[in-house]
């Protein structure tokens, strides 16, 4: 990919995220080769702890662009908790410039098509054949690129993966290129929005007919992400929710660590069908430890609750953009606004569209917060102050508004009960409609 030394810093961050101490292992990771039908030319290694469970489970692992297997198995803790409980990890390596693993052509994006997604699952019926696994205990876990192939592989083979884990991707298809490239600038920008029922046909369509159970899917964003820009993590939420037949309502939302929003759908346990973990203040690194331990409690393959942990000092969100021209011009718009509320918490979507006759180079959203909400974190605008009457700024690529034209941007907020919207909105200080 073009864009790949974007997520260069990823590999430090995410290091010191997930890394932790190991118990005393002579098991090595292994590099295989000649694993079967292999398309696209990946390397594969294998880490088997000395200790392997009765019929284990078998976790993917796919690393970020600018990565590779060996990268990701030292730098994060799956080995060591495959040390602990006995599972069997596959590592795949990327080998095309950039190191970033294909999501974006149609080969990838339907079953047995070719690319990457073949040579992994090439690795995985390489270790079903040697190690006898449990085949209702395969998952897959990714970082980024990875995260991205994380969608891409429950698409495509949902009667293979019982679950996956994506850390800050895309949904399914949203990477989807036509021209041949491999990075999609609207997408990673998040200005790819689609109705649930959309991204969820996209899924159904990589493997057509098929009727069974879908792989359960947890996701995770960091709300100041800059390169896979946050309302990705929405976009996911909606596409996998529909995918299992759910609505967008959580069934259980909590807060394991002070800046991590959890929610669930369709179920309030460990592994319900769909769960979702918003970093408040993360970016693209989200530097926060134990999201390793937190997926294997998702896939069921660790027992209790996750542990809630007090950090010594938490993160605040910093502002990756800021305005890049003061609003001139004003004139008709035309304002959508949609809640998703839960106990304590809500997200609000925002659609702002020029409806006037000429172009806005800059805008700036006011309105008036109802009594009891707090905004905690936005994106695709700055919003301040965080209560009252507040406003919503453009950032640096979304700044101007042709006559038609709409811009998207959202936040996170607590609220004390009340979940209304706001009653008026002015844009560059002139009335807009809603609807």
């Amino acid at each position: 990919m073009a864009a790949a030394a974007v997520v260069v810093g990823l590999v430090a961050a995410l290091v010191t995220a997930l890394a932790a101490a190991a118990p005393a292992s002579s098991a090595a990771l292994t590099e295989v080769t000649g694993f079967g039908t292999n398309p696209t030319n990946l390397r594969m290694h294998l880490y088997v702890p000395d200790r392997v469970a009765a019929r284990p489970a078998i976790l993917v692992a796919v690393h970020y662009c600018t990565g590779s297997g060996p990268a990701f198995h030292s730098g994060t803790e799956f080995a060591s908790l495959a040390d602990r409980y006995g599972f069997i990890v596959v590592y795949p390596s990327a080998t095309r410039s950039g190191a970033c693993f294909d999501v974006s052509s149609p080969q990838a994006l339907r079953r047995d098509g070719g690319s990457d997604p073949v040579g992994i699952m090439s690795m995985v019926r390489y270790v079903q054949q040697r190690y006898n696994p449990d085949p209702g205990r395969i998952y897959v876990t990714g970082a980024s690129s990875g995260a991205m192939m994380t969608n891409v592989l429950l698409g495509d083979y949902p009667d293979v993966f019982a679950a996956g884990a994506a850390f800050m991707g895309v949904p399914f298809g949203c990477f989807a290129t036509a021209d041949g490239s491999s990075w999609n600038s609207a997408c990673a920008n998040g200005r790819v929005v689609r109705t649930p029922q959309q991204w969820g046909d996209l899924v159904r369509g990589a493997h057509p007919g098929y009727g069974g159970p879908r792989p359960r899917m947890q996701v995770w964003h960091g709300t100041e992400d800059g390169t896979l820009r946050y309302p990705n993590f929405q976009e996911e939420i909606k596409q996998w929710t529909d995918v299992h037949g759910l609505g967008q309502t959580p069934s259980f939302t909590d807060q394991p660590r002070p800046n991590w929003t959890r929610t669930r759908y369709g179920g309030t346990g460990e592994t319900a069908p769909v769960e979702a973990i918003s970093i408040r203040g993360g970016g693209h690194d989200l530097p926060m430890s134990g999201m390793a331990e937190a997926a294997l409690r998702f896939f069921g393959l660790i027992g209790g609750p996750t542990p809630t942990v007090t950090p010594t000092s938490t993160p605040t969100a910093t502002p990756t953009s800021t305005p890049t021209a003061t609003p001139t011009g004003s004139g008709a718009c035309r304002v959508s606004y949609t809640v998703n509320a839960w106990n304590t918490g809500l997200t609000a979507a925002v659609r702002v569209t020029n409806t006037g006759a000429a172009a806005l180079n800059g805008w700036s959203l006011a309105f008036a917060l109802p009594p009891g909400q707090t905004v905690t974190s936005a994106w695709n605008a700055t919003v301040s102050p965080s209560g009252g009457q507040v406003t919503a700024g453009n950032v640096s690529y979304n700044g101007t508004l042709a006559p038609g034209a709409s811009a998207d941007f959202g936040f996170q907020a607590t609220h004390t009960g009340n979940t209304a919207k706001p009653p008026a909105f002015t844009l560059n200080g002139a009335a807009c409609t809603t609807g």
